[in-house]
This record gives C-alpha cells, sequence and structure tokens, in this order.
C-alpha cells in the first residue's frame, strides 16, 4: 500500500517579508554576519526561528530537509562532529541579493552566499553550501534564513562529473544490438551495477558510473539507443529549454539545435552522445528484465534477462540469459506504464476509433476537449524567464543544476504561488479569454506541485490555450461522460457528443514501486517504498536516494534531474563497492547508519 503523502503547503515555510533596498552591499553584510569559523560552529540564534535546511548527500548522505532553528543547530552539530566537517570557506564574489517578483513591483528579496567545506568521515569528501539571509527585526540582525549543503566529490575515487571522449576510431555502435551472448564464455556476468532502462535517466547514470570505473551493464528493450524518444508522435517536442536539457560532461546540444528540442533531436543527440563517450559497448538493447531475487547472504542481486536478437540467417529469436550485480538502478520512468483509462459502458458500441492541438492541425473538423476539473496553465513565456536564469551557456553545468534543484522544494512551492498571485493581480487578462470559452483554470497554482505532489495534471500553454479562446477548439465542460454510444459518447447530463476519434488524455500510474512488485516481489518491494510522491519533509519519495531495499535504486524525472542526480546515485554506489559506503543519516536514530 503507498505511504501517506505530504502536501507541500502543510510545511513549516514562509518567504522573507522584508524588502531589501536597492544600493545594499551584500559581501559587507555576509562579512559581518558570518565569517569562516562560525559557519562551522552555528548556533540557534543565527538563524531566524522558522529556518530550513537543505542538505543533498552531504551530511546525511541523503536528500533531507530540516524545519526550524532549534532541530536545525542539534542536527548540524551533530553531524559535523560525526563526519568531521571543516575547512568551511565562504567563497569570494559569490555574495548577491536575490529577487523574486515583478521588475516594476512587488518582490521577496534575500541575500545569498556560497562556501565550501570538506568532510573526513568515514570517507574523504568535498562539499558546496549556501545560506540565505534575511533580516531578523526582532533583534535587528541578518540570520539564516535557507541553508543548503551539497556533496561535491569523493576525492579518493574518480571525478564523476568528467569523462573524456573516446577516439572516433574507438567508437562502436551497439555491440550487444544483434547477435546471440549465450555462446560468448568469455561474457561477463557479474556486474557492480546492471542499469534497467536506456532514457534519459539510465543514459546518465551509465555515463556516471563509466566517468568513476564501476562495471555496469544498461538494458533496454527498444532496438536502438534514443527510441525512448524517437517512437513518438511526430510533433514531440521539449517544453523544457534546450539549454536545461544536456547530458553529463559536456554540453550536447550547441546554440545551432533549436530553443525547444524535437523528438529526434533528442533521439539522435542520446544516441551520438553514447558512441562518444564510449557507452554503446555497455548497452544491451532489445533486452529486458523478467524477474529478479535479492540474496541476503550473498548482498547481490540474480537477474533475468531476455533479449531479443537476429540469427545469421535474419531470424529473430530470443534467448535468456542470468546475470548477477550488487546493484539494481530502476530508470525506467516513475510513469507512463499503466494508463489512467476510465472505463465507460458500452464500449463495444462505439465505431469510431480509441488515440488537441495536432488534431486541428491535421485537418480534423472539430476537435472537442471534455474537462472534469480545473487545469493548471504556466505561460511559455513566464517558465522561459525562470528557466534562463537558472541555466545558461555561462555557468558550469553542474552550478546550473544546483540553482535549479538546490533549494527546499516548499520554498519554489511558495515563490511559485508569488508569482501566480502576481500573474493574477499584474495580469488579469492574460487567459480571460480563456475562461470566456469556458475552459476551467487553476489560477492560484504553481508548477513545483504538480510535478513534485502529481507528477502532471498542468499544461504548459505552447499555443493550444489562444486556439481555445478563438473557438478552434470547443470545451466541453461541467459534465461527464457515462458511455459510448455508436456515434461518440453520452454523458450524465443526457447530452451526447459525436466523435470520430476519442483520445483519453487522463494520465498514467506513477508509482515504480508497483513495477518492483512484480519484478522482484513483496518482500522487495516493502521494503523499496514508493517512488514519487512528497514525504513529510518535502522531499521526492524514493527517487534518487537508498531505499529501504539494500542495493535498489530509483531513477526518473526530466533530463535535468537525470543529470544532476545521477551524480549522486553513481557516488553511493561506487563508495558502497569499494567497500565503503556512505552513512545514511536515519531521523528515527541519533547518530548515522551505514546502508549498503
Amino acid at each position: 500500500m503507498p505511504s501517506p503523502k505530504t502536501p507541500l503547503d502543510t510545511l513549516p515555510c514562509s518567504l522573507p517579508t522584508r524588502e531589501i533596498p536597492p544600493g545594499i552591499d551584500p559581501a559587507s553584510i555576509c562579512q559581518q554576519a558570518f565569517d569562516n569559523k562560525n559557519i562551522a560552529k552555528l548556533c540557534e540564534t543565527d538563524f531566524i526561528k522558522h529556518a530550513i535546511w537543505r542538505d543533498m548527500f552531504s551530511l546525511s548522505s541523503t536528500l533531507r530537509t530540516f524545519y526550524s532553528a532549534s532541530a536545525i543547530v542539534s542536527i548540524w552539530r551533530s553531524l559535523s562532529r560525526e563526519r568531521g566537517a571543516t575547512a568551511f570557506e565562504v567563497k569570494p564574489g559569490t555574495a548577491s541579493v536575490k529577487r523574486q517578483g515583478l521588475a516594476s513591483g512587488p518582490q521577496v528579496s534575500w541575500i545569498e552566499v556560497s562556501f565550501t567545506f570538506s568532510m573526513a568521515q568515514p570517507l574523504e569528501a568535498s562539499c558546496l553550501g549556501y545560506l540565505c539571509l534575511v533580516f531578523d527585526d526582532s533583534d535587528e540582525k541578518w540570520k539564516i534564513w535557507i541553508m543548503g549543503t551539497i556533496l561535491d566529490q569523493l576525492p579518493d575515487f574518480a571525478d564523476v562529473d568528467r569523462l573524456d571522449p573516446v577516439e572516433s576510431s574507438a567508437r562502436l555502435d551497439n555491440v550487444h544490438g544483434n547477435r546471440s551472448l549465450s555462446d560468448n564464455s568469455h561474457q561477463q556476468h557479474d556486474y557492480g551495477c546492471v542499469i534497467i532502462g536506456g532514457g534519459q535517466a539510465g543514459l546518465c547514470t551509465a555515463g556516471r558510473l563509466q566517468a568513476l570505473g564501476v562495471s555496469y551493464i544498461c538494458v533496454d528493450s527498444n532496438d536502438r539507443i534514443g527510441d525512448s524518444w524517437r517512437k513518438r508522435y511526430d510533433s514531440s517536442k521539449l517544453h523544457t529549454i534546450r539549454e536545461s536539457s544536456h547530458l553529463p560532461f559536456e554540453r550536447t546540444f550547441t546554440p545551432d539545435y533549436p530553443q525547444w528540442l524535437s523528438k529526434d533531436d533528442i533521439a539522435d543527440a542520446f544516441q551520438a552522445w553514447s558512441k562518444k563517450y564510449g557507452l554503446t559497448p555497455h548497452i544491451w538493447l532489445s533486452t529486458t528484465l523478467e524477474s529478479g531475487s535479492w540474496n541476503e547472504v550473498t548482498s547481490k542481486w540474480t537477474l533475468h534477462l531476455q533479449r531479443k536478437y537476429h540469427s545469421d540467417s535474419g531470424v529473430q529469436r530470443s534467448e535468456f540469459i542470468t546475470v548477477m550485480s550488487s546493484h539494481v538502478v530502476l530508470a525506467i520512468g516513475v510513469n507512463c506504464h499503466v494508463p489512467l483509462r476510465p472505463d465507460y459502458a458500452n464500449k463495444s458500441e462505439f465505431q469510431g476509433h480509441d488515440i488537441a492541438e495536432d488534431m486541428l492541425d491535421a485537418g480534423l473538423a472539430s476537435v472537442t476537449v471534455v474537462q472534469r476539473s480545473k487545469t493548471f496553465v504556466m505561460p511559455q513565456e513566464n517558465y522561459m524567464h525562470w528557466a534562463e536564469t537558472q541555466y545558461n551557456t555561462d555557468t558550469d553545468m553542474k552550478i546550473c543544476d544546483i540553482k535549479c534543484f538546490g533549494y527546499p522544494y516548499a520554498v519554489n512551492r511558495n515563490l511559485g504561488l508569488l508569482a501566480s498571485q502576481l500573474r493574477q493581480k499584474y495580469q488579469p487578462d492574460l487567459y480571460s479569454d480563456l475562461k470566456k470559452a469556458g475552459f476551467l483554470l487553476e489560477e492560484h497554482d504553481d508548477i513545483t506541485r504538480h510535478l513534485c505532489e502529481r507528477l502532471g495534471g498542468h499544461y504548459m500553454d505552447v499555443g493550444a490555450s489562444k486556439k481555445i479562446a478563438d473557438g478552434l477548439i470547443k470545451m466541453k465542460t461541467g459534465c461527464l461522460p457515462t458511455s459510448y454510444t455508436k456515434t461518440g459518447l453520452k454523458f450524465d447530463d443526457n447530452t451526447h457528443l459525436d466523435a470520430d476519434v476519442i483520445i483519453f488524455a487522463t494520465g498514467f500510474l506513477a508509482n515504480m514501486g508497483d513495477i518492483v512488485r512484480k519484478l522482484f516481489g513483496d518482500q522487495v518491494a516493502n521494503r523499496a517504498g514508493d517512488c514519487w510522491g512528497v514525504d513529510s519533509e518535502g522531499e521526492i519519495k524514493g527517487a534518487f536516494k537508498p531505499t529501504g531495499q539494500p542495493g535498489l535504486w530509483y531513477m526518473a524525472g526530466g533530463i535535468n534531474h537525470a543529470r544532476f542526480f545521477s551524480r549522486f546515485v553513481a557516488l553511493h554506489i561506487k563508495a558502497a563497492l569499494e567497500g565503503r559506503p556512505m552513512p545514511v543519516f536515519d531521523a528515527k536514530q541519533s547518530s548515522i547508519s551505514p546502508r549498503l
């Protein structure tokens, strides 16, 4: 049974209320408030009462968010002591005033400054951090509103962010893509890690593991690298900007690519990137995981794979292969496995087809959207304004990702709601025509909730809103379908809608735990827990971090999620394989405990 989810709105988080005036010197304020010594010895009076600390794999070795000055200081001191945190240094030139809101209207603001530090126990680590300062009127001092700490590198191992391209002459196509493996007695069948899924999450994880020298294979059911994108409908494009869509190491897409990458842009780039960095010999295409089991004694997975291949005569055949591994990364996508399809009566009566903008562009006579409940619409230009402040060609990609993912999700939720409020107040007519056309618009909402809590349920406005407003796409609301008819759908208000084609845009079940149960059984699934949704601290459940099942990892999300969080999964796996696992802080204990 899925574990309870926590709405971000219920977490103890608020935005600064005092606006920082122009002309203030943030570097001077940071210097007065904190020096290198007292970052290491923070006390409760250094924080505002409702401060927040988000740790990303440094002191806690996982994703944790802590609330309130008293809780933060207690855990900070304990973990700093146990992990041997030292060498705190404020990075010169990083202090700046951050403002959110309208350039000519209301804003919230704070001062942000970056720092670095090291840890010595149980293995050496270099880390990054940031402080967000606000002025506390109660005692007229600058104090910490948000603190963030992030694992950077494990110096005893290779650089997880660097992988040199292989020589052009050595770039191979997939060597396991078209022949049998069963006759290869020399073929390795015991790996440090097996990655299930060869989309962005699988490829990013594979690249990181290769950078660290971990033995691995990546299995994918498709025939070619990139097919998870290549096989999508013709007009598929990313709704996120090009600069946020690179794979690890160097930038994948040059400025001559379009801002909104097409499915073929992405698919071809995935294939070229895999060849460039020498991943293709490790990728087993046309291969699926049928089942697996975990051995408590050996701490190994036994995985049963089915692989399709063509014989020398061109006949397609299948073979079953068993491999062993210490770790399994499930990179199969957190949704898009089981569609949420309404079950209406009399389906057999309908004589049309079962598959809204593309339909209109394809020349269909009319398109009608049946809408059950309100939908949050995010203007593409608003998204672009935000995204281009996070991702740009002038900033190292890792720093861009920290800017995007480093803040607590509850803070991002509140900042998104602020933007929504300002949009309603200062752009009241932005979607007035859309509402007049009958569209049920959710105005007081933000993208963070939809991505973290719902994994969807929103619309990035790339043009269909205008077509609805112009009447080119019709709306039907206030009633729900009850049954099929020969020519369309019957509704609960006794109306009828004729249709030649019915498309259910009702989403998918979003829980990778169901797949785990099917592949590995109840015990593993119960240990591993859910993937996605928000936990009691405001963190994504399950994804990117140690699960309750040793050696099992969830990778999911967009390309930028995969690029950034794959580095931490790979570092965890490398440390464990070297017999030096990163100790994971357990909230139920007063100290940290190793978890393989």
